[in-house]
């Protein structure tokens, strides 16, 4: 009989520890004995050295609640499939697909070596899109099992798979290998706005998956969405689908998801970069990705670069990586957004206050050579001056027109020019 209180850690097959929650919902994790003499910590802040990790210490609880949803697509969730709002109920109902390679099921389960999808007609992609994910099995296709699918953010998302063109939905903990992004209530050109700021930022030499557009065709009303492919999935040449262990940086720091901003007691890009410098397989390449990055939302006007916006990947050879960058979005062209950075430059986070000697401060925050930060500064920002025009005419020409766009080139112009005249 399954134990309510009780969660089974899954990587692939293999059985890695056990959630426990108590009388007050906050919740515990020990690793199993077999993974803490064979395996790999699963965060830089659970290591297998210590544990059990108490409830009371809060640091296990941490590192999985920040795998479910926030927000108001957290609060959809909780509607949808009418549970309790704890984080211990939510990792019960949908932990068993999430970011990276751990499933979390019920102790009486195991991972199903099944592995079933559904394809789906365009009716019930239409039906996908316009409820945002907000589906449940009787409303597409011929039912079955409900999808167990939990990937953080505050906006609205599905886990699919994709195969020969034809978008699929997992069956119970069955493995992902994209993410369909909706459009966000009150700011519909959010799906476009990421669409072209993750191309942009390709084109300047940050690593990036490949990212789609898509407009539901008329005569329906407007909906816009994008398809990611998921950077912590391989697919093998027959077909079968590998997953690959990830965690964000507020994981790897003990963090909670309320600490994803500086502002907030987050970490500042000096933590950051110094983690990169510990753990990383290849710290002289992340941490110059990591800069170029900083600079990039800077001057292409993203002010929502946090710290659950970074992520360590786990390869299959066993190096730690920065993670390809993901939900890239000019949040300076959309109205009643913060315009503050996420990650201060120098002490500085308003974009327009950030001189010459904000760099020079970061550079020794980080403790690099300022010369080197200022020329990467300046080559960034002159690359993304004279890529966003082709990168905004591109996605015209295999999209249509785009009005709003518009707004993303006065952004970017502006705060191209403004960085460079300061370097000067």
């Amino acid at each position: 009989m399954t134990n309510p209180d009780t969660l089974v850690v899954w990587y692939q097959t293999q059985r890695v520890g056990y959630l426990r929650r108590n009388a007050t919902n906050q919740i515990g994790f020990d690793y199993d004995d077999g993974w803490r003499s064979r395996g790999f910590p699963i965060s830089i802040s659970l290591p297998l050295t210590h544990g059990p990790f108490s409830a009371t210490e809060a640091i296990a609880h941490r590192f999985f609640a920040n795998l479910l949803p926030e927000g108001d697509a957290r609060a959809r969730v909780v509607r949808q499939l009418k549970l309790a709002d704890s984080d211990f109920d939510l990792l019960r109902a949908i932990g068993g697909e999430c970011a990276g390679a751990l499933s979390l099921l019920p102790d009486d389960k195991s991972p199903d070596a099944r592995r079933e999808y559904q394809a789906l007609s365009d009716e019930e992609l239409y039906v996908l899109v316009t409820s945002k994910g907000q589906i449940h099995s009787e409303s597409v296709g011929q039912g079955g099992e409900v999808p167990r699918l939990s990937l953080a953010g505050a906006q609205d998302k599905y886990a699919v798979l994709i195969r020969d063109g034809i978008i699929h939905l997992p069956r119970g903990d069955a493995p992902s290998t994209h993410i369909i992004k909706f459009a966000v209530d009150r700011y519909r050109h959010i799906p476009a706005y990421e669409a072209v700021l993750t191309e942009l930022a390709r084109r300047v030499g940050l690593a990036t998956n490949p990212i789609e557009y898509h407009r539901l065709p008329p005569p329906r009303d407007v909906h816009d969405y994008i398809i990611v492919q998921r950077y912590d999935r391989i697919v093998g040449d027959g077909g079968d689908i590998r997953r690959l262990h990830q965690e964000d940086l507020c994981q790897a720091l003990g963090l909670g998801g309320e600490r994803k901003y500086e502002a907030d007691g987050g970490p500042n890009l000096a933590t950051i970069y110094g983690l990169l410098q510990d753990v990383s397989s290849n710290p002289a390449r992340d941490g110059q990705q990591l800069l170029v990055w900083q600079i990039f939302n800077l001057v292409a006007g993203n002010s929502d670069g946090h710290a659950k916006n970074l992520a360590l990947l786990y390869h299959a050879d066993g190096s730690i990586r920065l993670a390809p960058f993901y939900d890239l979005v000019c949040t300076r062209a959309v109205e009643h957004i913060s315009t503050s950075l996420a990650f201060s430059i120098g002490g500085e986070q308003i974009p327009g206050n950030v001189r010459r000697q904000q760099w020079d401060q970061l550079a020794k925050d980080l403790g690099i050579r300022s010369k080197y930060l200022l020329e990467l500064v300046h080559d960034v920002a002159a690359r993304v001056r004279d890529a966003v025009r082709p990168t905004l005419d591109d996605f015209q020409v295999r999209h249509g027109p785009y009005p709003a766009l518009q707004r993303v080139q006065q952004v970017v112009d502006d705060q191209c020019t403004q960085t460079l005249r300061q370097l000067a």
